[in-house]
């Protein structure tokens, strides 16, 4: 009687250390996907050719765990917008979370969630002009060596065609200059939407590496 009362309690023990374990590994998990890098798949064609549909990556959250100001030519994904079209100078997120439950899931468990991978092209404070096809910050124009030869850069929104970067935001475009949805149509990022940046391509194999 006492020995399978004993081992009725040892296996109960033994369940809970498993349930324990597997809780533990989940929090890690989470931890680690939430706010130092996780792994994904780029599924659209706005990076072409830096980045083709079906690559798999590697992001980096630290800089935005640690509120690091990204830099020009950093390719960054972030939280995507909710308007189509842009009414100011910034993009709009009107559809915010309220409650503790769906911030854990539309946050850390990105159910439902929309990102948008893009380069960096301007920081806050910087003048940009989009004009006959090339970009220009602070009046110089910019280097793009990473565009395939003939691509040029259009205006989406003419609000977005001569205009200064407002304090804490940033002004980002695909590479894929004539298939992008990007900060030309909706409007600057805020920093505190980047999510990452693209650290690694992991697949296929023989692209293996960073990427810039």
């Amino acid at each position: 009687m006492k020995f399978s009362e004993l081992d009725r309690k040892g296996k109960i023990k033994e369940v809970l250390e498993w349930i324990l374990c597997i809780v533990i590994a989940i929090v890690l998990a989470l931890t680690i996907r939430f706010f130092i890098g996780t792994p994904t798949v780029v599924n659209s064609t706005s990076m072409y050719p830096t980045l083709i549909e079906g690559q798999r990556l590697i992001l980096n959250k630290l800089p935005a765990t640690l509120n690091e100001m990204p830099k020009r030519g950093d390719i960054i994904t972030f939280e995507a917008p909710t308007n189509k079209e842009a009414r100011n100078l910034k993009a709009n997120y009107d559809n915010e979370p309220e409650n503790i439950w769906s911030k854990f899931t539309y946050y850390v468990l990105e159910i439902d969630k929309k990102s948008y991978i893009k380069r960096v092209i301007a920081l806050e404070g910087e003048h940009v002009k989009i004009e006959n096809g090339k970009i220009y910050i602070n009046g110089e124009e910019l280097e793009e060596n990473y565009l395939q030869e003939g691509v040029y850069t259009q205006q989406h929104n003419t609000l977005l065609a001569d205009f200064t970067v407002p304090e804490g935001y940033i002004f980002a475009i695909g590479d894929n200059r004539e298939d992008s949805f990007d900060c030309r149509n909706f409007g600057c990022i805020p920093l505190e939407k980047i999510e990452s940046k693209v650290w690694i391509r992991f697949w296929p194999f023989n692209l293996f590496g960073n990427i810039e």
